[in-house]
């Protein structure tokens, strides 16, 4: 099995290598202004929706990549579950308990419809506390009996560690088994952080059986363009997605992506803490069964994902996303004219007369002589609340640390503007 410190990986290392995921070299780049004028009268009501932001004028919460604020439809949605209906599912044959048990199994099909399954009569959805649950539910009690001694897996060696440690504990457990697993790091391009498809197919052979992949990077803010790994890989092999920072930021289509599990957490898709689920499109391998007696399930988690899933599909993810980039384009743009900020990820998409993809949703970035942690406490003293640390991502030390913006719907052009003339002001 491969030490992933044996062979550290930086994809974002080298700022002189060709730009990732060009797009139509005859289109004309979209100005974030323009985009956020355009949206403008539709984002404010929704904006007023969350509760918590609206008490807060003062504060501008600039964090969702690691959790996202509750519009109210979702605490209310919450609030009557727990004051109507709220029983156990599955266990009982009165009202409360047939309500609930039918709030389960229809936010399965909500789910399905929310990722365009399709065909939804195939496919599986199980319900978890999160991504890394439900990562390890894919790894621990599917992927094992899909092996056998020398197979391969490609896993990721510099996205989120909940999407590298569970690929290593399978392999680990089978090794006890005496059934050798080899593991290879899914390949990166050096300099824009996307995966590379020419080195991964240089990688992939015959015993190659699985790969985990990642939607959106979780530091560098880019779509890793997944649908590449399936032309590379062939049809057969199972393609599993970390989808934690996609998933009601952006339109989500298994259909299009073509991968085989998709894996999210309902507290960062504006449901509650405790919540995800994990599609299963149930084509390769053995049906994704969990291990164990599965117990009473989260159920007021799951009637807080169905609300939060309605309240995506209403205010429209592709709106969603295109604010959002504006706003993280508005961001790198004055950040690229700050010599004192370095920004992690591509840099040719710094631009602002970029071909190649902008940022989805989160800019990651470093003062070149103050440290992460005291940037981030003097944003919060300026009313700026944002995640300074290494943001779990694989390979990397606590010394790697830098500063994370991410954001979503509720935020502002006016919010990032503040954000840009205080970090001018650090310089």
């Amino acid at each position: 099995m491969t030490d992933p410190a044996s062979n550290p990986t930086d994809p974002a290392s080298n700022p002189t290598d060709p730009p990732s995921n060009p797009t139509d070299p005859t289109a004309k780049p979209v100005d974030p202004a323009e985009e956020l004028t355009e949206l403008a009268a539709w984002q404010r009501p929704l904006r007023a929706q969350f509760p918590i932001i609206a008490a807060h004028p003062d504060l501008a919460y600039l964090d969702s990549a690691a959790t996202s604020q509750k519009p109210r439809p979702v605490l209310d949605a919450v609030q009557t579950y727990l004051t109507t209906t709220n029983a156990n599912a599955g266990r009982g044959s009165y009202p409360w308990a047939n309500t609930t048990t039918a709030l389960v199994e229809n936010t399965r099909v909500r789910v399905k419809q929310f990722l365009g399954d399709p065909d939804p009569e195939r496919s599986s959805v199980h319900f978890t506390s999160g991504t890394t649950a439900g990562l390890r539910m894919i790894a621990l009690d599917w992927l094992p009996a899909f092996l056998a001694d020398g197979d391969e897996i490609v896993v990721p060696h510099a996205d989120h560690q909940a999407n590298l440690s569970p690929w290593l504990e399978a392999a680990e457990l089978l090794a006890r088994q005496g059934v050798r697993v080899h593991v290879r790091q899914l390949p990166y391009q050096a300099g824009s952080g996307d995966y590379d498809p020419q080195a991964l197919a240089a990688l992939v052979g015959p015993r190659t059986r699985f790969v985990a992949a990642t939607h959106v990077h979780h530091v560098y803010g880019v779509d890793m363009n997944v649908h590449r790994l399936r032309q590379v890989v062939g049809p057969e092999v199972p393609i599993c997605l970390d989808a934690a920072q996609s998933v009601g930021h952006l339109p989500v289509s298994v259909a299009q992506l073509d991968v085989d599990f998709v894996v999210f957490s309902g507290h960062k898709t504006m449901a509650l803490p405790g919540s995800g689920a994990v599609w299963a499109r149930g084509r390769h391998g053995p049906v994704l069964r969990p291990g164990g007696w599965s117990g009473t399930p989260n159920t007021v988690g799951v009637a807080g994902l169905a609300a939060a899933l309605d309240w995506l599909t209403a205010a429209g993810t592709d709106r969603i996303e295109r604010w959002t980039v504006a706003l993280t384009s508005l961001l790198t743009d004055g950040l690229a004219r700050m010599d004192a900020y370095e920004v992690l990820g591509c840099r040719t998409s710094l631009r602002a007369d970029t071909e190649v993809q902008r940022r989805r949703s989160l800019v990651t970035f470093r003062h070149r002589e103050i440290g992460s942690q005291d940037l981030g406490f003097i944003l919060f003293s300026r009313g700026f609340m944002v995640r300074s640390d290494g943001h779990c991502q694989a390979g990397r030390d606590a010394e790697d640390g830098s500063v994370r913006v991410s954001l979503h719907v509720h935020n502002t052009p006016e919010e990032i503007e503040e954000l840009l003339t205080t970090l001018a002001s650090l310089q």
